[in-house]
């Protein structure tokens, strides 16, 4: 994984980690401990299924760039897709409370997110490549009037 990769990794988990610590604590005062044990799951849950997304996504954009925007919806779908299913699998569980869990899960999710958008608006990416040979470059066939 390239380092600018990682940057933009880094600077959407560590948010979301942040925020699932947040509502850690809101859900433990208000639900108690398997409020809390709720939202680290979510938590914990977003960051896996939203990082390895992520993974996939950059390693799509640099081996087929032509599928990157179709794996990315493709993706993103799935994602969100999994993450209800996760809502709807742990519903009547009692390791944890999932109103907590549910609720944590889909801010954790905004958050993710949010700073992807952030991280991707303010990452500096070339649109033309710095080292391409003058010689590759089309020549003018056409008239010059």
């Amino acid at each position: 994984m390239r380092s600018d990769d990682v940057r933009s990794l880094l600077q959407t988990a560590v948010p979301t980690a942040a925020a699932g610590a947040v509502a850690a604590i809101v859900s433990g005062v208000v639900a108690g401990g398997e409020g809390a044990i709720g939202a680290l799951v979510a938590t914990l849950v977003v960051i896996a299924f939203m990082g390895v997304g992520f993974v996939v996504l950059q390693h799509t954009a640099r081996s087929w760039p032509h599928l990157f925007q179709m794996m990315g919806l493709v993706l993103y779908t799935t994602q969100i897709l999994l993450l209800f299913v996760f809502v709807a699998a742990f519903r009547d569980t009692t390791l944890f409370n999932p109103k907590a869990f549910a609720i944590s899960l889909v801010v954790a999710t905004l958050v993710w997110i949010a700073a992807q958008t952030r991280a991707h608006m303010k990452a500096k990416i070339l649109y033309v490549e710095p080292n391409a040979d003058k010689g590759d470059k089309p020549e003018n066939t056409g008239s010059s009037s």
